[in-house]
C-alpha cells in the first residue's frame, strides 16, 4: 500500500496533504523545512515505511522507519507545529494556518483506520512525500 503526502512549505510551518488512491484522507501539519536538522525541521521528501510501534506511555503509535539522520519520528496529535511537534508529522482535519490545524485526534483515529489492518496482514505501508507541483 503507498499513501501519498504532498506538502506546501511556508515559513512558519509546512502543510500538507495525505491521499489513499485518490482519495483525500486527511490534513497534515510539520515543522518548517530547516535542512532536516533534529527537533526543529520536517523530515526531508522521499519514500519511507511505515510500522507500528509500541510507547510506553502513549501506547501504540505509527512511525516512519529509515529517516535519514533522524529516529524517533512518529505520526501523532497535535494542531499547533511550532509548539507541539519535534520533527514528527500530525495529522489535522483541517489545515487552519502555517503548521497549524484542528481535529488532530479525529484525522488520526482516520489515517489509523486505513493504515493498521494493513499492518496487521503484514504488508507494507509506503509513505510517499512530494512537494506540491
Amino acid at each position: 500500500m503507498e499513501i501519498f503526502l504532498t506538502r506546501t512549505y511556508y515559513k512558519s510551518g509546512t502543510n500538507g496533504k495525505i491521499s489513499y488512491r485518490g482519495e483525500h484522507v486527511c490534513d497534515t501539519i510539520e515543522l518548517p523545512w530547516r535542512d532536516n536538522k533534529r527537533n526543529i525541521s520536517c523530515i526531508p521528501e522521499g519514500r519511507y515505511l511505515l510500522i507500528k510501534r509500541m510507547h510506553t506511555k502513549h501506547g501504540l503509535q505509527l512511525a516512519i522507519a529509515n529517516v535519514v539522520n533522524r529516529e524517533g519520528i512518529l505520526i501523532h496529535p497535535a494542531n499547533f507545529a511550532l509548539r507541539e511537534l519535534q520533527g514528527c508529522i500530525a495529522p489535522v482535519t483541517k489545515c487552519t494556518g502555517e503548521g497549524q490545524g484542528n481535529y488532530s485526534r479525529v484525522a488520526l483515529e482516520r489515517l489509523q483506520r486505513l493504515v493498521y489492518p494493513v499492518l496487521e496482514a503484514g504488508e507494507k505501508v509506503i509513505l510517499v512525500i512530494k512537494s506540491v507541483g
